[in-house]
């Protein structure tokens, strides 16, 4: 199994509430964003500007971006905190989460001429990256089989790509000014390995709308502003292109990481906030003379649901810590994204369930953190496919597809 070929010595795990001034500055300020607040926005389908500027104001979408750059320069783990208590207070962190996951890519594989261009503008707020461009519509999660190309075009007045293609499922591309787009700049027949020939291009979307970009929103089960991207002809410059040209795949694996152990540490707090609020609801509400929490029934499923809790948060803290330390951790990600967020769903049928018909009364924002939960098990990559993952390359069984 891969889990003895990896050297675990030095990796600590922390225990208990850590980053604690942090914590309690991001309960605060979701303070002033509650119910009413993201009910009104599920109602218009709109996106959540103030509570995306005060996290800004704050500082907290910046922190893993060094400070030499204008960030504060903090691991992973600061990033999960900070995400784990934004959904721990009935919020949501999905509109602008993804300048967290990114910055993997960015950080590790941009030039020093791109993160000096870039990052300062990402931490003041100057500039919005919350677009990563990978799935399409024909392939889904097989990224490799992407079909969106870019052709290298040499020009006197600088090199560029011109791209093609089509992506969908791309979250918060109208309230973004940069995104990462993964792109093929070699023909897959041309390849000796299919991961091979894939790209990364920092697109400034602000130049690309109506030249090549166009920007469609979908409406969804949940308020995630996602949208589908048709490109025709769009240029991006060679210097937009992060790392070597045919290594993307692997330089997005960093992202995809990192995206994996950020919505697991979102499905944590989800789960806590719907244990709170059925071990309270419970507690309170009197039927047949008696509190409902009195009922093994009622009492068995949150309790439950909070085991699967502390268990899946620390697979959280494990993966967390190997990416800091720059180890494999691919494996760890997976399972604590199943973990997490399978636990953040049973805690969601628990609370429903505990609150009866009222638990689908929009007033009590159970039923529309019911509807975000559900979105884990699919995006972002789907459980059947962390299973499969972990089959073949942890426990040696046959490819399954």
């Amino acid at each position: 199994m891969s889990t003895t070929s990896v050297d675990h010595t030095g990796i600590s795990v922390p225990l208990g509430e850590d980053y604690p001034e942090i914590r309690e500055s991001v309960r605060r300020i979701c303070q002033d964003f509650p119910g009413e607040y993201w009910r009104d926005l599920d109602e218009r389908n709109a996106y959540p500007d103030a509570f995306v500027k005060a996290l800004t104001e704050a500082g907290y979408l910046s922190v893993l971006i060094p400070e030499e750059y204008g960030g504060s320069g903090l691991p992973l783990r600061a990033a999960s905190v900070i995400l784990e208590e934004i959904h721990a207070a009935g919020c949501s962190a999905g509109a602008c989460h993804a300048q967290m996951y990114t910055m993997g890519t960015l950080l590790r594989h941009g030039s020093e001429e791109q993160k000096r261009r870039f990052l300062p503008g990402i931490a003041s707020g100057e500039l919005r990256l919350q677009a990563f461009g990978i799935t399409e519509p024909t392939t889904g999660s097989d990224t490799t089989q992407i079909k969106t190309k870019a052709e290298l075009v040499t020009d006197p007045n600088g090199d560029y790509y011109l791209v093609n293609g089509q992506k969908v499922w791309t979250s918060r591309a109208l309230y973004s000014d940069l995104m990462m787009l993964l792109v093929r700049t070699t023909p897959a027949d041309q390849v000796s390995k299919k991961t091979e020939g894939l790209s990364v291009l920092l697109v400034d979307m602000r130049e690309a709308r109506g030249n090549g970009l166009e920007i469609r929103p979908i409406k969804a089960m949940v308020n995630h502003n996602t949208t589908e991207i048709f490109i025709d002809n769009m240029k991006v410059p060679v210097a937009n292109r992060i790392g070597e040209a045919g290594k993307g795949f692997r330089y997005i694996l960093d992202g995809m990481n990192a995206e994996r152990i950020i919505a697991a540490s979102e499905a944590l707090g989800d789960s806590r906030w719907f244990i709170r609020k059925a071990t309270n609801y419970a507690s309170e509400r009197v039927v047949f003379g008696r509190p409902i929490g009195k009922n093994q029934g009622v009492q068995f499923p949150i309790a439950r649901a909070h085991i699967e809790t502390v268990a899946a948060e620390m697979m959280v803290r494990k993966a967390t810590a190997l990416f800091a330390s720059g180890l494999p951790c691919g494996e760890d990600a997976n399972m604590a994204k199943l973990l997490a967020t399978e636990a953040a769903w049973h805690a969601a049928e628990a609370c429903l369930q505990t609150h009866g018909g009222f638990g689908f009364a929009s007033e009590y924002d159970v039923e529309r953190k019911w509807r975000e939960v559900r979105v884990m098990q699919v995006a972002p990559v789907s459980t059947n496919l962390i299973l499969a993952n972990i089959a073949e390359h942890t426990l040696g069984l046959p490819r399954s597809f």
